[in-house]
């Protein structure tokens, strides 16, 4: 397995997005969490997170469920909250990818993505937790008008946000091969490139690394200029070619 991380705070004066890797018991986890700029402390939010979740997986008992793992880091963020008296702030997005030999899950709150390509196609993403993926659920608007819909910024789920039951979604284990390739981003990074590109990209590269830096290319290019958000992403894939 080969893996790459990249976060970059795109046109922005800070880096609200945070990423990072956790291992146990050969099983390996793969996180990013994307920090809500209008909320305030969006970076401590997305840190706090990612290290909690980090912190939960390596060190719990036995090896945990992700739902453990996202509803501890969502204890420790508010509790930050009413230490910090930011209860009306850091807010994140989060999503986590779990690999254990020849098989894989994932999990997330919000509009971060788990993308997974087969011989480079894209096959299988999340879906957002936000208000045009609900309109397209309903028929009301297309999915490629997700990107630039006037309520794109609108999530319906985040951490740091009192639930009164689960926000966040974990899917069931799934089997991966040595076509298999993820792609973990934040929106600041899929906005600005679109699926059909990602796997332009996949077949122009010669790696994993080359594949992220020509997205990066691409990310850079059409969000110039725009207040291009901060941007993430991971790359996972499970073999020695692409």
């Amino acid at each position: 397995m080969h893996y790459h991380l990249l976060t970059n705070p795109g046109e922005r004066g800070h880096n609200e997005d945070y990423v990072g890797t956790a291992l146990r018991d050969n099983h390996v986890l793969f996180i990013l969490a994307d920090g809500l700029g209008g909320h305030g402390k969006g970076e401590v939010a997305s840190k706090t997170v990612v290290e909690a979740v980090i912190e939960y997986y390596e060190h719990a008992e036995k090896l945990p469920e992700l739902s453990d793992c996202i509803e501890y880091a969502q204890s420790i963020l508010l509790e930050k909250q009413i230490r910090e008296s930011m209860t009306y702030g850091m807010k994140t997005t989060l999503v986590i990818a779990e690999v254990a030999e020849d098989r894989a899950r994932w999990a997330h709150v919000g509009d971060s993505r788990a993308y997974l390509f087969f011989k480079g196609k894209m096959i299988k993403r999340t879906l957002d937790h936000s208000v045009p993926q609900m309109l397209v659920a309903t028929g009301q608007i297309k999915e490629k008008e997700i990107r630039f819909h006037e309520d794109r910024n609108r999530l319906l789920k985040v951490m740091g946000v009192e639930w009164d039951r689960p926000m966040y979604e974990v899917g069931e284990w799934f089997e991966i091969s040595d076509n298999d390739v993820f792609l973990l981003c934040s929106d600041g990074f899929w906005e600005w490139i679109d699926e059909n590109h990602m796997e332009k990209c996949y077949k122009k590269a010669g790696n994993l690394a080359g594949w992220l830096g020509l997205m990066e290319r691409e990310i850079c290019v059409n969000g110039k200029g725009k207040n291009m958000d901060n941007y993430s992403a991971i790359v996972v894939d499970f073999s020695d070619a692409i």
